[in-house]
């Protein structure tokens, strides 16, 4: 057998930005993630769902704040010098919508090879299967993969940005397979 090429290798991997949640290990592409910035206060915005913490000023752009934990139903952990804002980029029709996810804490980035990615369980995960893309195998365990697109659906995204006051920032839609940047802190 002949060896694969380094850009056929580089091709089969992906990687993931790991954040802890409730105790839980959770990861998200690196491509869906922007920036990662200190928690700062959260304006809370009525008539929103209960997930929804608020919105935050990113450099003039009103962007809503998710809580990933009151969302899935896991206990709510008090805000310490880890916890942070990750503001990913979503998919919501023939746009891409600027959100906050907030987390008890960044690890790292991994680099999963798609063999090190299992197929999400159909039941014990405390996150609904449709939400995950698989897990990955990291160390001894596992971390849960999310799906940002549908974790962050289309139709939440719409009640949110159709709420009384602007809350959801914009960018066109970046071109597959371009690369983000991730900053580690304010800008």
């Amino acid at each position: 057998m002949m060896p694969m090429p380094a850009a056929a290798k580089a091709a089969d991997r992906a990687q993931y930005l790991t954040f802890s949640l409730s105790g839980g290990e959770y990861a998200i592409a690196v491509l869906s993630v922007r920036e990662i910035i200190e928690h700062e206060t959260v304006t809370r915005v009525p008539s929103t769902p209960g997930f929804v913490r608020g919105v935050i000023n990113l450099r003039g752009s009103v962007v809503p704040v998710v809580d990933l934990a009151r969302k899935f139903g896991l206990a709510e952990n008090p805000v310490t010098k880890r916890t942070c804002i990750v503001i990913v980029e979503a998919a919501a029709e023939r746009e891409r919508v600027v959100m906050g996810v907030l987390a008890d804490a960044v690890n790292q980035v991994v680099e999963f090879a798609q063999a090190e990615i299992e197929p999400p369980p159909s039941f014990g995960a405390p996150v609904r299967v449709d939400f995950l893309k698989g897990l990955g195998k990291l160390g001894g365990g596992f971390v849960l993969i999310l799906d940002t697109d549908r974790v962050l659906s289309t139709e939440e995204l719409s009640s949110v940005a159709s709420a009384p006051t602007e809350t959801a920032a914009t960018v066109p839609a970046a071109p597959t397979g371009a690369a983000t940047a991730v900053s580690g802190g304010r800008a």
